[in-house]
Formats: C-alpha cells, structure tokens, sequence
C-alpha cells in the first residue's frame, strides 16, 4: 500500500494499513493509505512535472531492478491510460577510470561509449573536456512525476484503496493487531506499510528503532537558454549526469526544458539539512553554495545556458550514510515494513520499491535480494521503545 516514490521516496507521511492484501493486487480490497497532507502537495520529494530515469547504474542491485521498474511504469500507463515517461535518452560523462563511471559502462555495455564527436553530434550544447569520458543509455529519459502520482491514485482506488490525505500519523502502537492513531482517527491492521519519506524517523523512534536518516533540502534550479531553440539545449536536448568531478563530488543531473518552456532543469545531487517540518523557512539573503556550483558548471559544461538560474525551487531528499534505500520489517515487530532513505534517486524505482514492500509485508518471497536493504546493515539502530 504504497504510492510511487520520489527521487526520495514516497510523499511524507504516508503508512499503507495492510489487511487482506495490497492495492493493486486484484482481490485485495481492504488497503487505507494516509498521507499527512492534502494532495497535491510540495512539501516533500514526490511533487514537480519531471523526473530522470535510466538504465545506468553503478550498483548491480539496482541494475537488476530497473528492467522491472520499467516493465511496471508502462503497466501503470496501460491501466491509467495516459503517458507518463518520454524517452529522451541519457549521457553520463565524467573522468575517465572513474569508479561510478565504471561500473554504469559495465551495465550499459562498453557499445555504449561516446567519443567527442559523437557527443557533439548527439548533445551539441554539452561540453567534455580533456580527459572525460561520456556514455549513452538509449533507455533514458523522463518520467512526469505529478501525472504518475496521479495515475497511481486513480488506480489504487479503482481496486478497492481508500485514500485518506491530510492525515498526520500521531503513534503506531505494535503488537499482533496494530493500533494507529492519526489527526482523525484510530485504525487497527495486522500489517503496515510505512514509507513516510523525511519524517520516517520520528514515526518509528517510539518503535525503538533509531534510523540514521538525513533530511537535505535541495535547490531544484532551472536555466535559461541564451539562444532559445538552439541545438542541444532546449526541450530536444536528452537528461544527463556527470559524475566524479573535483568541483561537484556528489554529482550533478540535468533534464530537458519540459516544465518551464526554455529553461532547463539542473540540479545538484546535494544539499544541506533541514528538518522537513522548517524547510520553508530560510530567511532571505541565507547563502546557498549549491546554486553557486551550479552556475560554476553551467559555465563550464552548458555555455549555451545563462550561468544564473531563472527559477530556483526546493525538494527534500532523505539520504541513508551509504545512499542505498532500507527496504526492511521492523528487526522487533515483523509485521512493520519500512522503506525509507530513498536518497534522491527513488522515483524511477517505486514501482518495484511498492511490490516490494507489498511482498514482505504479506511474506512472500521477494522478487529481488533484500539484503542490500537491510536496516541492520547500520550498527545500533534497535533501541529501547520509548
């Protein structure tokens, strides 16, 4: 009972009351999901138009679950019958021999190579420098984020969901029927889901499990083009990520022009702490470094884009220490199923996330490893219940 996740998990405050099954599952009508806000909101990492998706992972763990992560988000357009991904293709560039690099080659093929002239040919308005290298994954592209969370809605209602937003999840009470009490009211289910992005941690302290989530608020900016319509630059241009450079360790990722007309979406895959409650309040005139490395990159990389961003907008991430998802039961209560530290690069994953999460719930056998996921993967995180 999960809704399709952010590029850091799903929208905050959501838990899935799990009764005779999960939504979406044919026959399993009992399913309530609430989410601490009216939707559609901003205030966490599921909202905006866009979102990358790609092949090109570094880790086999979630190579191996993009195939059917894709599988999964054509299904929901069948079902929902609208369009919810558009194939741009991606370029990932970086120093040559660079690990992260490496191991993307490694799942997208060495065919996958790009020279500069090919690079030129393919992203013209994209820059490589002495010693870089760049490759092309013909499956990336752009996932329309608002009109995904929408279609997953309509169909979790359609088999049996019920949706019950503005609801804030104020204690779960653990045991072999779980109590959980909200700002409306207060449900028993003998499973539950919780995937309630930055504010997973206060959910499941009085749970006695300590998770060593990090909320980060995130610039999302957007620059315009010098020459609108010029190669390579605007709506036509494919996503990229460059990864491994001195001046931006944690990576920065573009997508196409498609939100706002003529300006492009780059980011860095950074950000600073915040806690998620207080992310709108920064007082005018706080310096933001992340923006200031931006424009250093677009000056470098994109000089057919304007070195200052036009709009500048915020997200929320929940990052792990190691960036890697938990996708996990409680270690105490076995019927508490956790997936949370989506660490910005959630969304394109959360249909296999959802089943996932579905399966061990209802104690199936999962359909990839759990172990990477595993909560107990972070020494001391089982505490005494408060």
């Amino acid at each position: 009972a999960v809704s399709p996740g952010a590029r850091c998990g799903t929208a905050p405050g959501h838990v899935g009351m799990v009764g005779s099954g999960c939504a979406g599952g044919r026959g399993h009508p009992h399913v309530p999901l609430a989410p601490q806000f009216i939707l559609p909101h901003s205030r966490g990492s599921s909202h905006g138009q866009s979102r990358i998706t790609r092949s090109a992972y570094a880790w086999m763990p979630y190579a191996r679950m993009m195939p059917d992560s894709f599988r999964l988000w054509q299904r929901l357009e069948a079902e929902a019958n609208t369009s919810l991904y558009r194939q741009t293709g991606l370029v990932a560039l970086g120093p040559a021999g660079d690990p992260e690099l490496e191991g993307c080659r490694r799942s997208l093929g060495a065919d996958h190579v790009l020279d500069a002239t090919e690079l030129a040919q393919r992203f013209p308005g994209l820059r490589l420098h002495t010693g870089e290298v760049a490759m092309w994954d013909g499956t990336g592209g752009v996932l329309f984020a608002d009109r995904a969370l929408r279609a997953v809605q309509d169909v979790f209602r359609r088999y049996g969901g019920t949706l019950r937003d503005g609801e804030k999840v104020l204690r779960v009470e653990p045991g072999a029927m779980l109590t959980i009490t909200t700002t409306a009211g207060v449900y028993r289910a003998p499973r539950l889901i919780i995937a309630a992005g930055a504010w997973t941690g206060a959910i499941v302290a009085p749970l006695g499990l300590h998770l060593p989530l990090q909320p980060l608020r995130i610039d999302v900016c957007y620059w315009k083009e010098k020459e609108p319509g010029s190669p390579g630059t605007g709506r036509s241009c494919p996503c990229f990520m460059a990864l491994g450079l001195n001046q931006a360790p944690h990576g920065v990722y573009g997508l196409p022009a498609l939100e706002y007309p003529g300006l492009v979406k780059v980011c860095y895959h950074h950000g600073s702490p915040v806690d998620p409650e207080e992310r709108d309040r920064v007082p005018p005139g706080t310096p933001r470094p992340d923006v200031a490395l931006l424009s250093s990159f677009i000056s470098s990389y994109l000089p057919g884009l304007e070195p200052r961003p036009a709009v500048v907008e915020t997200c929320l991430y929940t990052n792990t220490p190691d960036g890697d998802f938990i996708l996990d039961r409680h270690p105490k209560f076995s019927n508490i199923v956790i997936g949370a530290g989506f660490s910005g690069h959630g969304f394109k994953l959360a249909p296999v996330v959802g089943k996932l999460l579905c399966e061990l719930s209802l104690g199936e056998e999962p359909s990839h490893s759990m172990a990477p996921f595993a909560i107990t993967r972070f020494p001391g995180v089982l505490q005494a219940a408060l």
